[in-house]
């Protein structure tokens, strides 16, 4: 059950507005950027970019972090044994499989389950 990145989120109006400053903090280009549900996503570095109108992107506030991992299904089983709430069951996105959980205390998180291709790409072989 391994935690294979965690993405601190920002949240922004407009990518192209946000996006200059973060490549430059970081010195790299997005690893991801992609439209899901009405926002726009993008992973640069360690922060994701929840971008898009304000009513939009408070959808997904809920949440403090994201983080990439190596099998959602043994992250399920231990957030169960934890008793942790699974608070958005899980779907699919372009990226794989996630679900989002609150933790014994409160804290949520996003769990996502990369394709193969792009755990490949991103974190490497």
């Amino acid at each position: 059950m391994t935690v294979l990145k965690t993405y601190a989120r920002l949240w922004a109006d407009d990518t192209d507005q946000v996006l200059p400053l973060l490549r430059d903090l970081t010195g790299a280009e997005p690893d991801l950027r992609f439209a899901f549900d009405g926002v726009e996503l993008t992973a640069v570095g360690d922060f994701l970019l929840i971008a898009g109108p304000p009513r939009e992107r408070a959808r997904y506030a809920h949440a403090t972090a994201t983080a990439i991992v190596l099998d959602l299904d043994e992250v399920t089983a231990a957030l169960r044994r934890a008793r942790a709430r699974i608070t958005t069951p899980e779907s699919t996105s372009a990226t794989g499989r996630f679900l989002y959980a609150r933790h014994p205390g409160g804290a949520e998180i996003e769990y996502v389950e990369w394709v193969p291709e792009l755990v490949e790409r991103v974190i490497g072989p």
